[in-house]
């Protein structure tokens, strides 16, 4: 049994012991109440296994997302690495050689415009 529903149970155990207590001393004593105590410790109880109760109920749906998320990373990053491998690179080495050329290397000339040009002594 899960933490969540065992505080259930407890909760509703001790409240149901308070009230049975309550009804039961009522009948023997012609209508009074159980001791302060005895409410105050069955209530406190009832609380406090409430309170354990939704903080379960929340680690239980937190925990669930996270292992949804991860699923979800998982999966996805499985389908980039599926679809991004290296397919480009070998097309493209594969038509240069089929051509049977070198590539002509172009270089990139300097872009002076709005630049300053540096010249080995110009520090």
């Amino acid at each position: 049994m899960t933490l969540k529903w065992m505080a259930v149970v407890v909760a509703s155990v001790s409240l149901t012991l308070c009230v049975t207590t309550n009804v039961v001393v009522g009948a023997v004593r012609d209508s009074s109440t159980a001791p302060f105590l005895v409410n105050a410790l069955a209530l406190t109880v009832a609380g406090t296994a409430t309170v354990l109760a939704v903080v379960a109920d929340l680690h239980e749906r937190l925990n669930a997302r996270v292992t949804a998320l991860t699923e979800f990373l998982v999966a996805r990053l499985n389908e980039l690495d599926r679809n991004a491998g290296d397919h480009n690179t070998g097309f493209v080495e594969g038509y240069l050689l089929s051509r049977a050329q070198d590539p002509a290397v172009v270089p990139i000339g300097p872009r002076l415009r709005g630049r300053r040009a540096m010249i080995s002594g110009d520090d």
